[in-house]
C-alpha cells in the first residue's frame, strides 16, 4: 500500500479512536452541537476505517502464513499455502475498495434534484423525445423508490413537452443522475414523418441539486414577481384566479414559473425552489470553469453543444459518447432500465478521480 495512502488511513484510525474518547466526556455529552458534529465526523470515517482494519488483519495473517508454510508438519504447511492463496486473492479487491473510499466526496451526492428537460433541435419530434426522456427518468425513479413532483411544464400539441421541470426526491438521487446533464440525441423515424425517413433530433437535460435557503442568498428586492392565470384545457380545468407565478431574479436574469398547484402560495414556494436550484447550478458552473479539470467526465450544463448520448431506435442502440459506452437494449433503457449506463458513468468518474489521486501520491 502506498505510504501516503497508508498514512492517511492511519490518521483516520487514530482520529476515530480520539472521537470515541471525546464522546465519553461529560463536557461533550452535554453540548448537543459538539456531540452532533463528532458523531457526524465519526460516521464519515467509519466505513474506510473498518475496511482498513480488515486490510491490516489480512496483512498480518499473510505474514503469519508465510512463516507457517515452512513448518515441518505437512498439514500446517498445506493450511498455510491455502491461506496464502486466499489472502493474496482477496487483498487487491479490498485495496481497490479503499482507494474508492478515499476519493474526494461530492457534497451534493446525497441531495434531491431539480431536473429540466427541453425539446431542442427537431421541432415536434424534439418535444416528443423530451416527453420520452421524462418518462424514462420517471420509470427509473419509481424503480428506485423515489418520489417525483412536476414543478412546471409546457406540453406540446404533437405530444411530449417543449419544457418540463420536475423534482426527484429520495436517497442519493444526485449521485445517480448528476451526469445526465447535456444534449441527448435521438435517431428514429418520427411519428410526424410520412415518408419513413430517419430524423435526428435533440432534447437538453439539466440536473441541478436541490438547495436549501441557507445555501443561496436571495434578496426580496432582487425579485420581480408576476402572477397570471394558469393555462388549462378549457372548461372547468381553467383556473379563474391568478394562481400561476413567474419570478425573475433581476441580477442574473434567471426566470422561473410555476402553475401546477391551485394555490398561488404553493406555486410561489415551488418557483423559489427552482430559482435556488438554478442559481446554485449557475454558481457551480462558474466555479468549475475557473478551476478547470483534467477529468474526461464532468457534470454538464445542459447546453446543446454538449451532446452526451445518442439513442438510435433502428439499431436498438444507446451510446454514451463521453466514455464510449454502448448498449444494444435501447427498448429497455427507455423503460427506465438505466443501471448499466449510470454505473458505467460512476465507475468512469471514480477511475478519473483515482488517476488524479495517484498523481498526488506520486508527487
Amino acid at each position: 500500500m502506498a505510504d501516503k495512502m497508508l498514512d492517511r488511513l492511519e490518521a483516520m484510525l487514530l482520529r476515530i479512536e480520539e472521537i470515541d474518547r471525546l464522546l465519553c466526556e461529560d463536557e461533550i455529552v452535554s453540548d448537543i452541537t459538539k456531540l452532533t458534529a463528532l458523531n457526524k465526523e465519526r460516521a464519515s470515517l467509519q466505513e474506510p476505517v473498518d475496511a482498513y482494519k480488515k486490510y491490516k488483519k489480512m496483512d498480518e495473517d499473510l505474514k503469519d502464513a508465510l512463516v507457517m508454510v515452512n513448518d515441518p508438519d505437512p498439514e500446517i504447511e498445506e493450511f498455510a499455502r491455502e491461506s496464502i492463496k486466499e489472502i493474496q486473492a482477496a487483498m487487491p479487491a479490498l485495496y481497490d475498495e479503499l482507494k474508492i473510499m478515499l476519493l474526494p466526496k461530492d457534497p451534493n451526492d446525497g441531495k434531491n434534484i431539480v431536473c429540466e428537460i427541453r425539446g431542442a433541435a427537431g421541432g415536434d419530434e424534439a418535444n416528443i423525445f423530451a416527453g420520452d426522456l421524462f418518462r424514462m427518468y420517471s420509470r427509473y425513479a419509481e424503480a428506485q423508490g423515489w418520489k417525483i413532483q412536476v414543478m412546471d411544464s409546457n406540453p406540446s400539441d404533437a405530444g411530449g413537452f417543449s419544457q418540463i421541470i420536475f423534482a426527484i426526491k429520495g436517497d442519493n438521487v444526485y449521485s445517480k443522475l448528476k451526469f445526465e446533464s447535456g444534449a441527448h440525441r435521438v435517431q428514429r423515424v418520427p411519428v410526424t414523418e410520412a415518408a419513413g425517413r430517419i430524423q435526428t433530433s435533440t432534447a437538453t437535460v439539466l440536473v441541478m441539486p436541490e438547495t436549501e435557503s441557507i445555501n443561496i442568498e436571495i434578496r426580496n428586492e432582487d425579485l420581480k414577481i408576476d402572477t397570471y392565470r394558469s393555462q388549462g384545457a378549457g372548461g372547468q380545468n381553467v383556473n379563474k384566479t391568478e394562481s400561476a407565478v413567474r419570478i425573475t431574479h433581476i441580477p442574473t436574469g434567471i426566470v422561473v414559473s410555476c402553475q401546477v398547484e391551485r394555490s398561488q402560495i404553493q406555486n410561489r414556494e415551488i418557483a423559489m425552489e427552482m430559482l435556488r436550484a438554478r442559481m446554485f447550478a449557475q454558481k457551480q458552473a462558474e466555479q468549475d470553469a475557473k478551476i478547470g479539470s483534467e477529468r474526461r467526465l464532468k457534470v454538464g450544463t445542459g447546453e446543446r453543444s454538449e451532446k452526451i448520448r445518442t439513442y438510435n431506435y433502428p439499431q436498438n442502440r444507446v451510446t454514451d459518447h463521453r466514455i464510449g459506452f454502448t448498449l444494444q437494449k435501447l427498448d429497455r433503457v427507455m423503460e427506465g432500465d438505466l443501471d448499466d449506463i449510470l454505473n458505467a458513468l460512476i465507475n468512469a468518474d471514480q477511475q478519473d478521480k483515482m488517476e488524479q489521486e495517484a498523481k498526488k501520491y506520486n508527487d
